[in-house]
């Protein structure tokens, strides 16, 4: 599948802007579901300077070039987080760490720390400006236009303050390092911090573990009890968790952030699963391409969110971007997906020449029309519904636990890929 980088001619412009869609990689297996459901980019950590540093199966240095040849094969860009705060301690690590990404040919590298982004200038790697920094006015984009070709803007503006700067940059003309006009990335899927762009000391504060080193323990995430001092009386805030936003959505209104001029929509979800990315980032692309085409709806817009309700989620609000008042949190911990998989085998064989999978039912059963899903790190993530059992050379509409059968499958699979049955989650 090739890589969803595509051009779009601006209405006031006559030049052609790239639209990329960024996903995020935890694990070799989000990397492929990445790459196979039409990311323009990945992002991704390794070692302790990253954000997602102890929530996230993180990759290591000698996995670098690994994953740039993935990328490089297919035309796809790769960038390494390097996004923590820096302490002394940290800086021989951070120049290895940066000089080992250039050596393997990675893209950029994601920072927030000034001793990052000099190292990386110093040896020509290029830079990003992570979301950490707090981007929120055309000022500070002159400033770090002077290190970096992409800026992630704060996650707290509006729409209108957005599509502003963008303007900005178009009639000055603000270019990064490369030459070319700065690009501005936002978030558009998942994951958002009651803090200021993630700037927390909560955990810090309560467990020693700061979030802006990689090591958020979500305190904000659980549910308190509010009593008054020097009473047994204790408070109920409406049945929510208070701290714990819901997820951000932008779905519906994709069209509005390309209207506004941003050029790469970056998915969050290092620590979430691979079915997760591939979801999101299918989901993302159609809709672009939807308004690419002229064919951007309101029934599609509904119909592709409750497409992304089916993977993990802690239920959709607006964020900041059209200006709605913060405060939409969750009722309840953890995912509100409408669907959930249950991992029951894994593959025990392929045979390339029939395109036929075998699987080994380790801790559940299967019948015909369940939806499966098939997970691993070459393969990525292959979904499809269950036309025909064979168990002993023979069609069976049922295999119990412990049967070893065989299905028709459209792609190669690989051993000890994991096989889940996809069920729906009762309300």
């Amino acid at each position: 599948m090739l890589p969803f980088c595509l051009y779009i001619s601006m209405k006031t412009e006559k030049t052609n802007k790239v639209i990329e869609i960024m996903a995020p990689a935890g694990s070799f297996e989000s990397l492929m579901a990445a790459v196979n459901a039409g990311a323009g980019s990945v992002y991704f950590g390794a070692g302790h300077l990253n954000m997602r540093s102890k929530s996230s199966s993180n990759f290591s240095l000698e996995d670098l070039s690994q994953i740039s040849e993935i990328c490089n094969e297919r035309n796809i860009k790769s960038y390494l987080t390097v996004n923590t705060v820096m302490y002394d301690g940290d800086l021989e690590a951070m120049y290895e760490m940066i000089a080992h990404a250039k050596k393997s040919n990675i893209t950029a590298i994601i920072a927030s720390d000034i001793s990052a982004i000099q190292y990386a200038q110093k040896i020509e790697m290029e830079v990003h400006i992570s979301t950490q920094i707090n981007v929120s006015n055309i000022e500070a984009v002159r400033f770090y236009s002077k290190f970096a070709d992409v800026i992630v803007l704060a996650r707290e503006l509006s729409l209108e303050q957005t599509k502003a700067i963008c303007q900005k940059i178009e009639e000055e003309q603000i270019k990064g390092p490369g030459g070319e006009l700065v690009k501005i990335e936002i978030f558009v899927h998942g994951a958002l911090c009651m803090a200021i762009s993630g700037k927390c000391y909560l955990s810090l504060h309560d467990n020693w573990h700061s979030a802006n080193r990689g090591a958020c323990l979500q305190n904000c995430r659980r549910s308190y009890t509010v009593r008054e001092t020097g009473s047994d009386k204790e408070l109920l805030i409406d049945n929510e968790y208070i701290m714990s936003p819901k997820d951000l959505s932008t779905i519906k209104f994709v069209d509005k952030i390309l209207d506004a001029g941003v050029s790469v929509l970056k998915i969050e979800g290092r620590g979430r699963s691979a079915d997760y990315v591939a979801k999101t980032v299918g989901i993302y692309r159609e809709a672009v391409q939807a308004y690419l085409d002229g064919e951007f709806t309101n029934e599609k817009a509904d119909a592709w969110e409750t497409e992304l309700k089916t993977v993990f989620n802690r239920g959709f609000w607006d964020g900041y971007y059209l200006g709605a008042k913060f405060g939409e949190w969750n009722d309840r911990y953890g995912s509100q997906a409408t669907r959930k998989k249950i991992q029951i085998g894994k593959v025990s064989n392929y045979f390339q020449k029939a395109g036929a999978a075998e699987f080994l039912l380790q801790s559940g059963d299967l019948s015909k029309g369940d939806s499966i899903m098939v997970i691993g790190p070459t393969t990525g993530v292959y979904e499809t519904v269950v036309e025909e059992i064979r168990l002993d050379d023979k069609a069976v509409g049922h295999a119990e636990q412990g049967s070893k059968i065989s299905m028709l499958i459209e792609i190669k699979l690989r051993r000890n890929d994991k096989l889940f049955k996809v069920i729906d989650v009762d309300e």
